[in-house]
């Protein structure tokens, strides 16, 4: 991607001086930025290179590049509008590293921010040796190989001596998972807010070949605790226990977590001119017997916890396992979740001598990049070569470094067609390891003795193969033909989706974010032009009658309140637009209003959830609170039914704030357009106060 293309993507997210901090992952720029309204998410989308843009609580955004996304970022961070100084960009008068400084010291911002910083805790401490970790899996992948040709004998059985050049090659992949844990400790440091190389220190001390000498001296002690064996020693009277921590996550994590709250409170206490001499040295004085004596220890046992109920589970069903996992991935990778996983493979490996958890795992993404395949053999067919570009990147960083983010942010959460047809996919994979474990009577299911990425490359890493191979196979292909067959975008006849939608949230599955949730556009030109009176009279018109093709219509506001960001609703299923894109109100007053005239598809009879199908095209879904329909109908007097005609302004449902509010239920409303698909823009004519009847939303026809 060309400078020309980063300083686009600059100036789409709101100028430089709107970027608070700019990190980035294997396939994502990550933006913080100041304001996200300034973000014109459609002009992000259309920039040569970019896959996906992905708007988040707590005025977080995400551009979905792929494979070349350290490249942008270069790029980005070359602009001389990002180093300070004047800028043609306008309003860059300070550099980044500033404006991060700045940044960290406000704290975690959103509704659920602090649930964000957490996975982002995570995810931070692993996505920049993300690189170093595939280079790894690479060489693992060729080891194993060269182990199955007979090359070799096997590599990494006890007590195998390979011969000096093989087990020169085999070193160049154990330098990334022995040292992981400084890796790591380097990483959650820097994020946390600590200086990364302290906490790399203190790590380090875990790591000396004089720590593990300590287990070897004369006043060692041998004991068991929950069935293994441990070496303790006294130290100052108090007993240490002696752990081997190559490749352990859990401590060096556990202890970043500890120490960036040591460092904020010492940087409290100490005068500033003298900061940089005492505040590392008391945080090491403190943390290093502290991560040694109780932290180490503490990560130690707790993710071999973590490791032993998924090893029990998976022990006593490897058929329940295998299908269980690939299910739940699709779900998992959006929140986040997957990462805390990806330690525990780390600590199989260690522990066990193989992980079980990454063959059914492979299942997913194959399946993920199958339907990506389907996507791209309809771009072919229907000569949509911003979709047929998208796809084939996301596909090339699939099957080659087994990345699922380019698949899963820039296609499969913007069209909700495709979700289904791939978890067909998984089930497909999950049921062929099943039964082949069965039937070949493996007691783990399928193994390796390596942290791979689930790629075409790494499949000589799992055993057995020809099973692995059946699996990944099956899913990818599946899915693929599953998405050919049926299409990816949605063909819901009018009204059906509306009346499947008024459905409780909670029906839906949570964390299956899509990133088409619009933009906030700032100004309404057809809005408060001629005062209050004006813009609802405009609002009625253009709510009311037929939109023509690539026309501009507006929806009408069901309630008198103030409009928020869609990603303001605690509730993930709409906060992450799931059911579409649009936004929401907090109300002040009781009544929810039609927003245009149309038909009333689906009215709950507890009130809280009405679907209308408008004459303009639109199919609009209002969930009147979060959770209500645990009230069952009390505190709600519902005027309409199914099937009944409505204009704009036509009362819908009177509610009590008093009984919602008593039961503790937040009041937030959010308004839906669930054939979002089929227009180019779904955006909000402006956030703030509204009352029923004035412009909500901007609606623009596909051509």
């Amino acid at each position: 991607m060309a400078s020309t293309s980063a300083s686009e993507i600059v100036d789409a997210v709101g100028g430089p001086g709107n970027i608070a901090s700019l990190t980035h992952c294997a396939t994502r720029l990550r933006f913080q930025l100041n304001d996200g309204e300034k973000v014109d998410k459609t002009a992000v989308e259309a920039i040569p290179g970019v896959l996906g843009a992905v708007p988040q609580a707590g005025d977080r955004f995400q551009v979905v590049i792929g494979g070349g996304v350290q490249t942008v970022y270069n790029d980005i961070m070359a602009l001389p509008v990002m180093a300070g100084g004047a800028s043609a960009g306008g309003g860059a008068d300070e550099s980044i590293a500033d404006i991060k400084a700045r940044e960290r010291a406000k704290g975690p911002r959103g509704t659920n921010a602090w649930l964000d910083s957490l996975f982002e805790f995570l995810s931070d401490s692993f996505r920049p040796i993300l690189g170093a970790l595939l280079g790894a899996s690479l060489f693992i992948t060729f080891m194993a190989l060269a182990a199955t040709l007979g090359w070799i004998p096997a590599w990494n059985a006890p007590g195998v001596v390979l011969p000096p050049s093989w087990a020169f090659v085999n070193l160049m992949w154990q330098c990334v998972f022995v040292f992981l844990p400084l890796m790591v400790a380097y990483n959650a440091s820097q994020k946390i807010g600590a200086d990364p190389w302290v906490g790399f220190a203190i790590m380090a001390v875990t790591m000396l070949p004089g720590f593990a000498g300590l287990g070897k001296t004369a006043d060692a002690v041998q004991s068991t605790f929950l069935g293994s064996q441990i070496t303790t020693v006294q130290v100052f009277g108090m007993p240490l226990t002696i752990f081997d921590y190559s490749s352990q996550v859990f401590p060096p994590l556990l202890m970043a977590a500890v120490l960036g709250l040591v460092y904020k409170g010492l940087k409290k206490v100490i005068p500033e001119n003298i900061q940089l001499i005492f505040v590392p040295f008391i945080s090491m004085l403190v943390m290093i017997p502290l991560t040694a004596f109780l932290i180490g220890p503490i990560g130690v046992y707790a993710g071999a916890a973590l490791a032993n109920l998924l090893s029990s589970i998976n022990s006593f069903s490897p058929f329940i396992f295998a299908i269980v996992i690939p299910l739940a991935y699709p779900f998992m990778v959006p929140l986040g979740l997957h990462w805390p996983i990806n330690a525990i493979m780390l600590l199989n490996i260690q522990t066990l001598g193989y992980d079980f958890i990454q063959g059914p795992m492979g299942a997913w993404n194959f399946a993920c990049f199958g339907a990506t395949a389907g996507v791209l053999v309809l771009a072919w067919r229907e000569k949509d070569k911003q979709m047929r570009q998208t796809a084939t990147g996301a596909l090339a960083a699939g099957l080659l470094g087994g990345i699922s983010e380019p698949s899963l942010y820039g296609i499969h959460l913007r069209y909700k067609r495709i979700y289904p047809r791939m978890l067909v996919g998984c089930l497909t994979g999950g049921l062929i390891i099943g039964i082949g474990s069965l039937v070949l009577g493996l007691p783990h299911g399928i193994t390796t003795q390596a942290f791979v990425f689930t790629s075409l490359l790494t499949i000589p890493a799992f055993n057995p193969i020809g099973l692995y191979l059946v699996a990944v196979a099956g899913a990818f292909v599946v899915a693929m033909v599953l998405v050919i067959i049926s299409g990816y975008k949605n063909p819901e006849p009018a009204g059906a989706a509306v009346a499947a939608a008024t459905a409780d949230a909670a029906s839906v599955a949570p964390g299956v974010a899509r990133d088409s949730i619009p933009a906030v556009a700032g100004g309404a030109e057809l809005a408060g032009v001629a005062g209050e009176g004006a813009a609802t009279a405009t609002a009625t018109a253009l709510a009311d009658r037929p939109a023509a093709v690539g026309e501009l219509i507006q929806l009408a506001s069901p309630l008198d309140g103030t409009v928020v960001a869609l990603d303001q609703v605690p509730d993930p299923v709409f906060a992450g637009g799931v059911m579409g894109p649009g936004v929401a109100i907090e109300p002040t007053g009781d009544t929810v209003y039609a927003p245009g005239a149309g038909t009333v598809v689906a009215a709950q009879p507890t009130g809280h959830a009405f679907g209308l199908q408008l004459d303009n095209g639109a199919e609009v879904l209002i969930h009147v609170g979060i959770d209500t329909v645990n009230l069952k109908g009390e505190g709600f007097d519902v005027k309409v039914k199914n099937g009944d005609r409505v204009e704009t302004g036509t009362p819908l449902v009177t509610f009590d704030r008093a009984v919602i509010e008593k039961a503790g239920y937040p009041l937030i409303t959010p308004v839906i357009v669930l054939n979002g698909d089929t227009f180019d823009t779904v955006d909000p004519v402006a956030l703030g106060p509204v009352t029923h009847g004035s412009p909500l939303l901007d609606v623009q026809k596909k051509a």
